[in-house]
């Protein structure tokens, strides 16, 4: 930096162009606000470039691919052996779709009066902050800052990704062969959703996790469905098991893993897959500069408005304590930027859904049964199964159900689980009764459309009082 230089004043930086940092800036052109927004590659953030969409790419095609297999009981040939996986032209289907969502993005900006600068952003002082921009160094000052910058994969100092051999989750997205065997480090939702899509194109996956089951941070009743496809689609699953070391020979990744069942073991597969968590970035920004608080683990706590410690700094999305959900940033940032612009608004709902794209997809809010127990409520529970539905029968998609949980005596809905076909879709109609506090009764009183999978919520509501038309009441 130039002393003396002539900083560039706007109202507000917003550093990260993520699904959080962008919803923010355009926000807060909304509200008339002057805005600049930094991102030091490419708007939409992880999400959209190399995670959330990119994937649910992947997991459509894998799908759709799978589906042939039994396309015969429904009256439908395909010639022998015609059917075929091509990844290098679905890398260019893939990024026919991020390239449209980005000039998206950058349409929205404009016509909101956002500038957009590429480059990295730093901290100077608490009203000023540099960007790094192609060789030059720009200096803006600000009346506030949003901090948006994500986060990144957690990778063992063992398990460097190397593009070829070990791959993160933004590796593995950007194959243009399918592996034959992969071995995925992680049975979280990225690993089960990833592994399943390769598992269908024709991969053998073998899923190492540390946890007594996949999907640990998902109620164990809602993960059954899911075991039972992972030994269908013959993807090998090993929990309580540790990986200890890696080695790449002959092209091939060799993983010591240990468990206390099976003992030392030696997993050999042509490529392996980290999938074990996430981290802020938060440590190269000059929060220190600033003195916005950290805590142990990297993120910066913030309260209801999305504010730091520091009045005038927000921070959002993947940088502050709870889930990284693409959604939970959007709507921060939303907040933040209402905030800033006088607007009476607050994170203040302890609602936020989860979706996990596998085979069968599983999506909720609310409260799960363990939960429920931990907090010492008294609650009524009913699930209904696709099986007794009539639109899940016609579609050879009867996996799965639909579960209420409610108030024993307010019969205030206080958590709705889904485990199916579209689960990603209907529980929309879940965190809608959840926000407005219905009751199960007002989630049996509402009609709802025949024949649609939306119909197992009606009786799975009916069921917790007793009078469900299509199945016994228990």
């Amino acid at each position: 930096m130039v002393v003396g230089e002539v900083a560039v004043e706007t109202d507000v930086v917003v550093i990260g162009g993520g699904p959080g940092g962008y919803a923010a800036a355009i926000r807060l052109g909304q509200l008339g606000k002057s805005v600049v927004l930094v991102e030091r590659e490419q708007l939409g953030g992880v999400c959209l470039n190399r995670g959330c969409i990119p994937s649910k790419a992947l997991i459509h095609a894998a799908g759709e691919f799978h589906k042939l297999s039994a396309m015969a009981k429904l009256g439908i040939r395909l010639p022998e052996g015609s059917a075929g996986f091509d990844m290098l032209v679905w890398q260019g289907w893939k990024t026919s779709v991020v390239a449209q969502l980005n000039k998206g993005v950058e349409q929205l900006c404009q016509a909101n009066g956002v500038t957009v600068v590429k480059g990295s952003a730093t901290f100077l002082s608490d009203d000023r902050i540099g960007i790094e921009t192609g060789g030059d160094f720009e200096t803006y000052k600000f009346q506030q800052a949003i901090i948006a910058t994500g986060s990144r994969p957690m990778i063992p100092a063992f398990l460097q990704p190397d593009g070829t051999h070990i791959l993160d989750s933004t590796d593995v997205l950007a194959l243009e062969q399918l592996p034959a065997s992969l071995a995925i480090i992680g049975g979280g939702y990225i690993g089960i959703e990833l592994g399943m899509a390769l598992a269908k194109l024709g991969s053998k996956v073998t899923i190492v996790e540390m946890a007594e089951r996949v999907l640990p941070q998902v109620s164990a009743n809602l993960v059954q469905e899911l075991s039972k496809q992972l030994k269908k689609l013959g993807v090998t699953v090993k929990t309580a098991t540790k990986v200890e070391a890696a080695d790449v020979n002959d092209g091939r990744v060799e993983l010591s893993i240990s468990s206390q069942q099976d003992g030392q073991e030696l997993l050999v597969a042509e490529k392996a897959l980290v999938t074990i968590g996430r981290i802020p970035n938060t440590e190269s920004i000059g929060l220190q500069q600033v003195g916005v608080q950290v805590d142990e683990r990297g993120y910066i706590p913030v309260d209801a408005a999305c504010r730091t410690n520091i009045p005038h700094i927000y921070a959002i999305g993947d940088v502050t304590p709870g889930p990284a959900l693409a959604h939970r940033a959007s709507k921060q940032g939303v907040v933040a930027a209402e905030v800033i612009g006088g607007l009476p608004s607050a994170v203040d709902s302890p609602f936020v859904p989860y979706v996990i794209f596998s085979e069968p997809q599983i999506a909720g809010a609310g409260l799960t049964r363990e939960e429920a127990k931990q907090q010492g409520l008294q609650v009524k529970v009913a699930s209904f199964p696709f099986r007794a539905n009539g639109r899940a029968l016609a579609t050879d998609e009867a996996d799965g159900f639909a579960e209420v949980i409610v108030d024993a005596d307010s019969h205030v809905l206080l958590g709705m689980h889904v485990v199916g076909a579209d689960a990603s879709n209907l529980i929309g109609e879940g965190m809608l009764a959840l926000e407005l506090a219905a009751r199960v009764e007002d989630l049996a009183l509402t009609m709802h459309p025949h024949p649609t999978l939306s119909e197992a919520w009606l009786e799975a509501a009916e069921a917790v009082l007793g009078h469900a038309i299509h199945m016994v009441n228990k």
